[in-house]
């Protein structure tokens, strides 16, 4: 929502931006599907009368710049443009629990979380349409930024000059399972992997899976995930990039899964799964010695669909006043542990 005039923050003026991660095309829905998830990302930005300075925290963010290539630092100050706001010097600090090019989308929690963070800096001028529309034309894609902006399950297009989207609320019954293997993977040379035509008949086969899975989310056809996950367009063209991902997707449903996907670009594999099946432990340990025979290791960490996506955190949230170093969390087997 605009809030009137853009306003050039005072040195000293902070504002800290909580992100949640992304899972991405939910099998079928390339460049169109993503789901936000309960990992997390934060950004924040404080004016200086200096020089600016970047500083990261935790162990995900091995190689991001620290000076004024840092992609935050260039998104906020395109924001500031934007506005019309002079560009001021700034202290960034960013941590995050996103590991970098797994396919959980940790370059869109990077866009989203400067956007929002620079845009509240000097008071909210932008609108929420404005931001997505920056974020993905950023990104290339909308399912990623949109997922991170706005939270729960987004349906979305972006035609190369306007973006659209719908918002569908997770089901409550539903918990993600994914496997993150212990090696990066970009999604450029994912891409590289697709080919530049596929058969009419592949074309067909996802239009109708995707359509069939927004219908699924939105009534809570839980029975209708598994067969509407199935993909034709991507997966089969990156399956050889990670070694086990093809048993994983044809045999996850015998171990008690809802449905399963590559997750965004890869390399992670995500699975859904019934919050109450007594099969969980199965379906974990089934992931971990399919990727293990295949000579990869892999961590897993259960978590939930996030209602929502980027929050401004106010002085009455717990997150916005504590060191950076306390917010990010352990990340271990099993789930996700402060």
């Amino acid at each position: 929502m605009r809030n009137g005039q853009a306003v050039r923050p005072e040195p000293g003026a902070r504002v800290r931006v909580r992100v949640p991660a992304s899972t991405a095309n939910l099998g079928p829905g390339f460049d169109a599907l993503g789901m936000a998830l309960n990992l997390y990302a934060y950004v924040e930005l404080t004016a200086v009368s200096g020089e600016s300075v970047v500083r990261l925290h935790g162990d995900n963010l091995d190689g991001v710049p620290t000076d004024k290539s840092n992609l935050v630092y260039e998104i906020a100050q395109r924001v500031f443009r934007r506005a019309g706001i002079e560009c001021p010097e700034l202290a960034i600090n960013i941590a995050s629990d996103i590991p970098l090019t797994r396919g959980l989308g940790s370059s869109a929690s990077a866009i989203v979380g400067a956007l929002v963070a620079a845009n509240a800096l000097i008071g909210s001028p932008l609108s929420d349409d404005e931001l997505f529309q920056m974020a993905t034309a950023e990104e290339g894609h909308p399912d990623n930024v949109g997922a991170a902006l706005f939270g729960g399950i987004v349906a979305a297009f972006w035609d190369g000059e306007r973006a659209e989207y719908v918002k569908i609320p997770a089901d409550p019954r539903l918990q993600a399972l994914v496997a993150i293997p212990r090696f990066q993977l970009s999604t450029e040379k994912a891409r590289h992997a697709l080919p530049k035509q596929v058969p009419m008949r592949d074309a067909v086969f996802n239009v109708g899976h995707s359509s069939l899975l927004v219908a699924a989310f939105c009534q809570g056809r839980l029975d209708l995930i598994g067969k509407a996950m199935k993909d034709a367009l991507h997966q089969p063209y990156r399956a050889a990039l990670i070694p086990g991902m093809e048993r994983v997707l044809a045999e996850a449903a015998d171990h008690g899964a809802v449905g399963v996907a590559l997750s965004g670009a890869g390399p992670t594999l995500l699975v859904l799964v019934e919050r109450d099946s007594p099969r969980k432990e199965e379906l974990e340990s089934f992931l971990i010695d399919t990727l293990r025979r295949e000579g990869v290791e892999a961590d897993t960490m259960w978590l939930s669909p996030e209602a929502d996506g980027a929050v401004v955190l106010s002085g009455e949230t717990a997150d916005a006043s504590r060191p950076f170093e306390e917010l990010v969390t352990r990340r271990s087997k099993g789930g996700v542990r402060a």
